[in-house]
């Protein structure tokens, strides 16, 4: 067996990603460095809550994280992504470039796949044009927090 180095943890506190963290999606290359999309889990009274965040990790280093976004950008807000198998949870299943965008296909509440149209696009990812800490959920639903 080969070395393992733990490259990111699930925060502790009120984040959003407080309980565990997961990565589904291969990293992309940027210009800035490997963007991960990966799940993040908060456990509430009323159960637990899946979300979609991002991290920066070096390109010649890919061990080292550059930026981890304090906020989450995509969480359960359609009937497909709130009640299922497993309510209330998203997690990435693949990107496709799209432009200076990524369309994300996802899975919804344990029970679908999705690929969004209009489409969420996390923009200013593909070409690394903002800090990861900066980049908002584009989409038709604007409060989400």
């Amino acid at each position: 067996m080969g070395a393992h180095k733990l490259m990111l943890e699930a925060r502790r506190g009120a984040w959003w990603d407080a309980n565990k963290i997961g990565l589904c999606t291969p990293p992309i290359e940027t210009e800035r460095g490997w963007l991960v999309v990966y799940h993040g889990v908060k456990t509430t009274a009323a159960g637990s809550l899946y979300r979609l965040g991002v991290a920066l990790f070096d390109l010649e280093a890919p061990e080292t994280c550059l930026r981890r976004g304090d906020k989450w950008v995509m969480g359960p807000v359609t009937e497909h992504e709130r009640v299922g198998d497993v309510g209330n949870v998203v997690f990435p299943c693949g990107l496709l470039p799209d432009g200076d965008s990524l369309r994300l296909s996802y899975g919804g509440a344990d029970h679908c796949i999705a690929l969004p149209l209009p489409r969420r696009a996390f923009a200013g990812c593909w070409n690394g044009s903002k800090r990861t800490d900066e980049m908002q959920h584009n989409q038709q639903t604007t409060s989400r927090r």
